[in-house]
C-alpha cells in the first residue's frame, strides 16, 4: 500500500539496504530525512554499510543515473548534489540501486520501507538494524568476497595465512555494530 508523507518538510523515510547477492544477506535499516540529497545519502550508506568512501558510485532511480560525472571513464551522469529524495522517490515501496565502486560493482538494493513522522529530539540519520560486516574492499566484488569467506572457513588452505592478514586478523564477517555505525553518523547533520 502507497502511502503519501505525512508531512512534506519533516517527513522520515526508511530505508532498507541489502547488497545484492550476497549470501548469508548482508543488509542495514536506516533512517534519513527525506528531503536529503543522493549526495548526502552516498555519505550516509558509506557509515552504513562500512565502506571507504574511496571508488566512483552512482545511484539509478528509474533508468537515470545520478552521481558525479566522470568524462574520461566515459561517465555522464546527472548530479547528485541537487537530486532530492524525496523528489525522486516519493512513495513507500519504492526502490532504486546504489552502485559503490564500479569496478568491483558493489550493487546495493535500496526500498524505502516506510514514512515516517519525526520523532522529537532523534538525531538522523540514524541506523536502527542491520546484519553482517560489510565486506573488505578490493575483494572483487561480491563473487570475490564468496571466494574471500571460503578461504576463511578453512585454516588448511594455503590462502589462508595470507588472507587473514589482509582482510585484518579481528575481521567477522557476522558481526555487524550499530552503536558505532550511529556514533559515526551523529557526524552527519
Amino acid at each position: 500500500m502507497n502511502q503519501t508523507k505525512p508531512n512534506e518538510h519533516e517527513s522520515i523515510y526508511q530505508l532498507k539496504v541489502t547488497i545484492k547477492e550476497s549470501e548469508p544477506l548482508i543488509w542495514r535499516e536506516i533512517q534519513v530525512r527525506s528531503h536529503i540529497t543522493l549526495y548526502k545519502l552516498q555519505r550516509i550508506l558509506q557509515v552504513v554499510m562500512g565502506w571507504g568512501n574511496t571508488h566512483l558510485h552512482q545511484f539509478t532511480i528509474d533508468g537515470t543515473c545520478y552521481g558525479q560525472s566522470h568524462p574520461e571513464y566515459g561517465l555522464e551522469m546527472k548530479t547528485e548534489r541537487r537530486a532530492r529524495l524525496d523528489e525522486l522517490v516519493p512513495e513507500e515501496n519504492a526502490s532504486f540501486i546504489y552502485e559503490y565502486n564500479l569496478d568491483d560493482s558493489w550493487l546495493h538494493h535500496i526500498t524505502v520501507e516506510k514514512i515516517l513522522e519525526p520523532t522529537p529530539g532523534v538525531h538522523y540519520p540514524r541506523c536502527v538494524a542491520g546484519d553482517r560486516a560489510c565486506p573488505p574492499e578490493e575483494c572483487g566484488g561480491i563473487r570475490g568476497y564468496a571466494e574471500v569467506l571460503e578461504i576463511l572457513k578453512n585454516p588448511e588452505d594455503p590462502d589462508y595465512a595470507e588472507t587473514r592478514e589482509w582482510v585484518k586478523e579481528d575481521f567477522d564477517p557476522e558481526v555487524f555494530d550499530i552503536e558505532e555505525v550511529n556514533r559515526h553518523l551523529k557526524a552527519i547533520r
